[in-house]
């Protein structure tokens, strides 16, 4: 597979054996920036390609967590799958997979196997709540990591503050991310010394160390601790304007003064329950309960343009639709089109990061299920009699 040699991870050959969001989501960032992956999926396909509008066998959620991959299909219950994969492994820099734990085990493909085929190989295992311990054996999706590790209780919701849920995979999305990290730094690591690496990431550790700076913070201190403030989900929530929402954030005493001066209200920064972060942060309900009569005098437009004589950080809170024809979206060139062929023009986020100020497009679009098995085989070697064998067996699927 022809691959722009100037992205920092070119030449870098990921398998991917993971699905849904947060192993997929990993490889598809390291896509982005050069490697080569190759995604492992059973007969019946990654679920993701099932979430979301659908074309076919690909969905939009699918295209975002598997753009610019190439998809085999094995069937691991056979011999001759594990066969396949076996070769693979031996050919590869990175194996990412997601499975429950003692899966890969079970499959025959336990550490000492993985390390003995490829002892260059990094590989990362993700899990739900770790490699053993009392929850290992549980169904994990984003919604049961959220209310273990507190992410749910730190998102209040009206009425009656109930802890509430995040509308997004964020616990998923949030292990891809540190997942991409560790692999990089473990690639690293092997460049220096020549030794693969076994990287165990979990889920829940994910969410608990992403956590813990703010919204854990009156968990923090051990000994002779501090008076515990109350939880910054009580202020934390937007503000109601005559046409919309607006959000604010005051850190710092004189931003907290330019937000009263832009609603025209200086006199609530010179009370005393509000005139400092700490006083604020021991009034948080009294302080919402001034704010948001004054919000929602003004129509958003007016609020963000006082808003913006006096330097106040303030954001008016876009609905989806909008958040495409932002302008500084707009500007970042944040949001990129990209040709999918027979499925028409997709509009993807692109990956964050630039390298020497260039942004890096979509490594190319996702693939139909199996798509690449055929040619995987061919650039391992196999003959096209033994491909056909394994077809007509049922161990290479698409």
């Amino acid at each position: 597979m022809s691959q722009n040699s100037s992205l920092p991870l070119s030449g870098i050959r990921i398998l991917d054996l993971s699905a849904v969001y947060s192993g997929p989501m990993a490889a598809a960032l390291l896509a982005d920036q050069g490697a080569e992956v190759i995604k492992v999926e059973n007969p019946g396909g990654d679920i993701a390609r099932r979430i979301g509008p659908t074309k076919g066998d690909i969905s939009a959620t699918f295209v975002a967590m598997n753009r610019g991959k190439r998809s085999i299909v094995l069937d691991l219950k056979q011999d001759a799958g594990k066969a396949v994969l076996r070769d693979l492994i031996a050919r590869c820099d990175v194996l990412m997979e997601n499975f429950r734990p003692g899966v890969m085990t079970k499959l025959g493909f336990d550490r000492d196997t993985l390390m003995a085929l490829n002892p260059r190989m990094v590989y990362l295992s993700i899990t739900g709540f770790g490699q053993d311990g009392p929850y290992t054996e549980a169904r994990v999706y984003d919604a049961i990591i959220q209310a273990a590790s507190g992410m749910c209780a730190s998102h209040l919701e009206k009425p009656g503050l109930e802890p509430g849920l995040v509308a997004t995979t964020i616990c998923d999305k949030l292990t891809s991310m540190t997942a991409a990290q560790a692999v990089t730094t473990a690639l690293l690591a092997r460049e220096r010394d020549g030794r693969g690496r076994v990287v165990e990431l979990s889920m829940l550790d994910t969410a608990l160390a992403f956590n813990w700076p703010d919204a854990m913070y009156n968990h923090m201190w051990l000994d002779d601790a501090p008076a515990r403030m109350p939880e910054p989900g009580l202020t934390l929530r937007p503000y109601k304007t005559q046409d919309g929402y607006v959000t604010i954030m005051t850190p710092q005493q004189d931003e907290f003064n330019a937000v009263c001066k832009g609603l025209n209200a200086t006199h609530v920064s010179e009370d005393p329950r509000f005139s400092t972060l700490p006083a604020r942060a021991r009034h948080p309900v009294e302080l919402r309960a001034t704010f948001e009569p004054l919000f929602a005098q003004f129509k958003t437009a007016e609020l963000l343009e006082n808003m913006k004589r006096f330097d106040a950080p303030v954001a008016k809170v876009n609905l989806k639709p909008e958040v495409i024809t932002d302008p500084q979206v707009v500007h970042n060139q944040a949001l990129v089109e990209m040709d999918h062929g027979e499925l028409g023009r997709i509009r993807l986020a692109r990956a964050a990061a630039k390298f020497d100020a260039q942004p890096l497009a979509p490594a190319g679009p996702a693939p139909h299920l199996g798509e690449h098995g055929e040619q995987v085989l061919l650039e391992l070697g196999y003959e096209a009699s033994r491909i056909e064998a394994l077809r007509q067996s049922g161990a290479l699927g698409g």
